[in-house]
């Protein structure tokens, strides 16, 4: 996942580092897509600690998501206002403040506080990935944009397997032998702040490594002297949404972001399933990363395929994929089941990057405009993931629950086939 650029595509101009900008931007996209990740860990936990339905669970994914629609736009603006490398380093220390407010959280042993924290946790996410996505788009030509972006998020991709192994390590392997369930008053009290306490450790440690990063991306504030930036106001380019090819594409990112997470967020219980895999809690978080895995692998390959495969077209094979996958897992058991849906992440590898570009194509000076709407279209984060988890309660089913991203791919795949036709001039 990651945030659409706020700038056009013209080349980063100046004396510039353009290696040491490159290696800057790829970090970004390990941090916050591993930061991002983790949201698949820590809400099996927070089930758990504090006995919540599904869709009481899910809204881990509402608060971080929401901040795709609450920050997106007034991140652009600050993005431009102070610059790139400045608007990274205020984007990373907010980051660092979202961690730090899990310190109340544990202490208090509250949900909504852990919600908070997340919210804005995430708000220090958007704006960093306002910074990441437009400087790559302009570290190249524009006719290898597909192929670069999907290149860059191969990176996010490496953060978000590498960080849900080590996470499930220290998050979910706390207290496994009790259940909150079996516990009642200040015993329950003292398994939640000390259950709690375990995904603050790992939120600490990512506060002291999110600082140093700002303070190193600080040294190089200066680092681009002739950025340039174009004026927008107010809710710039809902216009755009009535053009056919982009409202259908900014749709689509709605449904292809809400699709990932939902499945991410079910990969444990999903596993814990005895007719599935009937893995603990720990077990079945580690392989959380082989989902992300998988977008990593594809990315890479992807970044290759796009270079001699019509995106459209590839796109709408991967969706049809996703869908496929999502068929075998539920209609069958054991590791066939599982893997399966682990699998899906191989599926999802270039959707988001091919279905920004290929909304934004021939908008032209408009670009900023259009890609700032795409950024709130994020949302879908927050709002299918809660379905998803509203239709499993209401079912008692999680099989079922995964027809609502099956529908996702769906339209996805019909958006690829439509794009095949070029794109009309701006």
């Amino acid at each position: 996942m990651a945030a659409p650029s706020v700038a056009t595509d013209r080349p980063v101009s100046g004396h510039v580092d353009a290696p040491r900008l490159q290696v800057f931007v790829l970090a970004l996209f390990f941090i916050f897509g591993g930061i991002t990740s983790l949201n698949d860990v820590i809400i099996p936990k927070l089930k758990e600690l504090f006995t919540l339905s599904y869709t009481q669970a899910m809204l881990v994914q509402v608060c971080f998501f929401a901040a795709y629609a609450v920050i997106g736009i007034p991140a652009a603006k600050l993005v431009k206002r102070i610059g790139y490398m400045r608007g990274a380093v205020a984007g990373l220390a907010l980051m660092m403040i979202g961690c730090l407010m899990f310190i109340p959280a544990s202490s208090t042993a509250t949900y909504g506080l852990f919600l908070a924290a997340l919210f804005v946790l995430a708000s220090g996410v958007v704006i960093v990935q306002v910074v990441a996505n437009p400087l790559i788009s302009m570290l190249g030509k524009p006719e290898t944009t597909h192929s670069r972006l999907t290149f860059a998020q191969a990176f996010n991709s490496l953060g978000t397997t590498i960080f849900p192994y080590f996470g499930a390590i220290l998050i979910l392997g706390a207290l496994a032998s009790q259940s909150a369930g079996e516990l009642s008053g200040a015993a329950l009290d003292a398994y939640r702040t000390a259950g709690s306490q375990a995904i603050v450790n790992g939120y600490l440690g990512l506060a002291v490594a999110l600082a140093v990063v700002a303070g190193v991306v600080w040294l190089f504030r200066n680092a681009l002297p002739a950025e340039q930036h174009e004026a927008s106001a107010g809710l710039a380019g809902l216009d755009l949404l009535g053009q056919r090819r982009f409202g259908f594409g900014a749709l689509c990112i709605f449904l292809y972001v809400g699709a990932e997470v939902s499945i991410g967020s079910l990969i444990v219980n999903y596993l814990g399933q005895a007719q599935v895999m009937g893995l603990a809690e720990q077990q079945a978080g580690k392989l959380i990363g082989l989902y992300w895995g998988g977008a990593m692998v594809g990315r890479f390959v992807g970044s290759a395929l796009l270079r001699l495969v019509a995106p459209g077209r590839m796109l709408a094979l991967v969706a049809i994929g996703a869908i496929v996958l999502i068929t075998v897992s539920t209609q069958s058991t054991g590791d066939v089941s599982g893997y399966s849906l682990l699998a899906i992440g191989l599926m999802n590898a270039i959707m988001f990057p091919t279905i920004f570009s290929l909304a934004c194509e021939g908008l032209g000076p408009r670009a900023a405009d259009g890609s700032g709407i795409i950024n709130v279209a994020i949302v879908g984060g927050a709002v299918v993931p809660l379905l998803t988890g509203m239709i499993v309660d209401a079912s008692g089913s999680l099989a079922l629950g995964l027809a609502l991203p099956a529908a996702c791919y769906a339209v996805i795949a019909s958006f690829g086939w439509f794009t095949a036709r070029p794109a009309p001039a701006a």
